[in-house]
């Protein structure tokens, strides 16, 4: 059992990115909460998973050899 995703699907990973983004915005006088900062990385390990699906059905459509 293999227990390792991408970066990218990490909740953690874009939660520290949006605390990163959050504290610039902070700095140019955009309050952001810690509930938005929550929901933003929820709404984005979403978005992720929907475009890597989407990706991986274009490309099977896409591709030249056919499913055995």
């Amino acid at each position: 059992m293999n227990d390792v995703k991408a970066w990218y699907q990490s909740r953690t990973v874009w939660g520290a990115l949006i605390a990163i983004l959050a504290s610039f915005a902070h700095a140019l006088g955009i309050e952001v909460t810690a509930g938005d900062e929550g929901e933003l990385a929820d709404l984005i390990v979403a978005a992720v998973g929907v475009v890597g699906g989407l990706v991986a059905l274009i490309g099977r459509l896409s591709a030249r050899r056919r499913v055995g």
